[in-house]
């Protein structure tokens, strides 16, 4: 029997996000603007022209070298802040290292311009190789993602080792985890893109993870306190799924059958989200106890259901057998 309530595997890690951090075909998710990279860099430091000199136009001083006098000092000064402010802890290199030596392997034919070019701008932070690489580990979790979620969260891991502070390549890792069944993991990567990016990003995944987790009344919560006000249609039809599913979880039937009226459900409706809604709220009005009506909206569910995902036309008979 199919779960409506499962990962939200067709719409919610898919619906919006394009062909964005490489889930071209794949399918991923929603995502923001990234806020990764040269937004943050110089915060802090005195604004200066492009030549060294002040904002009043002062040209730098210079040694008789000709270089700006002091600017090794500043360098240097530079260097012992971001010590200070972010010390390596021990092992640190060593590991980075044995990472790198551990990752799975790139084919040689991966065209990082398969990536969208959003997401390559974001990488752009990144030296060039580096770059490279990530996206190529990009390409291959969305592309590994529904055969070998194993494997696809390797390479999305491997993409995080090296740009961990890109929120794309976080988001990346959030989702592998989450196809991996990697909750926790998946949980807390796509936290970590959204403080770097904003924005309600995966939210309908976000808390099908605490109910993987076991946490039903964790999933509502988010359902609950989210401001929803910039989330598409497809992503609100999936968070509406997952909420009704932790209802489930904790025995809320009928008010499983309120979250899902929520979304309007409707006999009229077309389209694989419309579809899993169809289902999802005809197996709800079943458990409770509204069998009777949940036989038309199974038998919408089927007619709409185009891809054969559903197992709608065998619940119909279902409700046939124990009416009799």
């Amino acid at each position: 029997m199919a779960d409506p309530y499962e990962r939200p595997r067709d719409n919610d890690r898919q619906g919006n996000r394009d062909s964005r951090g490489g889930h071209r075909g794949a399918n991923g998710g929603d995502r923001r603007s990234s806020g990764s990279g040269a937004s943050r860099q110089g915060r802090g430091r005195p604004e200066r022209d492009d030549r060294g000199g002040d904002r009043r136009g002062n040209a730098p001083r210079r040694d008789h070298g000709g270089a700006p006098r002091g600017h090794a000092n500043r360098a240097g000064r530079d260097a012992e802040e971001r010590d200070r402010l972010h010390p390596q802890r021990s092992g640190f290199r060593e590991e980075r290292i044995h990472a790198r030596e551990n990752e799975p392997d790139l084919p040689g034919d991966i065209d990082i311009k398969d990536l969208d070019t959003i997401v390559l701008q974001d990488l752009r932070v990144l030296s060039r190789d580096n770059a490279e690489a990530v996206a190529k580990h990009m390409i291959m979790s969305a592309t590994l993602l529904a055969d070998d979620p194993q494997l696809a969260l390797r390479h999305a891991r491997a993409a995080k080792d090296r740009a961990g502070r890109i929120s794309v390549v976080r988001e990346t890792c959030g989702i592998a985890a989450y196809n991996a069944g990697e909750w926790k993991e998946a949980l807390s990567e796509l936290r970590a893109a959204r403080r770097m990016s904003g924005g309600p990003g995966l939210i309908a995944v976000m808390a099908d993870c605490e109910r993987g987790l076991g946490r039903p009344e964790k999933a509502i919560e988010l359902g609950r306190t989210e401001d929803l006000s910039e989330v598409d249609a497809e992503t609100r039809i999936e968070l509406a799924i997952v909420v009704a599913g932790a209802r489930h979880d904790l025995g809320q039937h009928d008010a499983a059958v309120i979250e899902l009226q929520r979304v309007k459900p409707s006999l009229t409706s077309t389209g694989p989200s419309a579809a899993r809604l169809t289902y999802a709220y005809a197996d709800a009005l079943v458990q409770a106890k509204r069998g009777d009506e949940a036989r038309a909206w199974f038998q919408h569910a089927a007619d709409i259901d185009d891809e054969g995902l559903l197992d709608a036309e065998e619940r119909i008979e279902q409700l046939g057998q124990s009416n009799n």
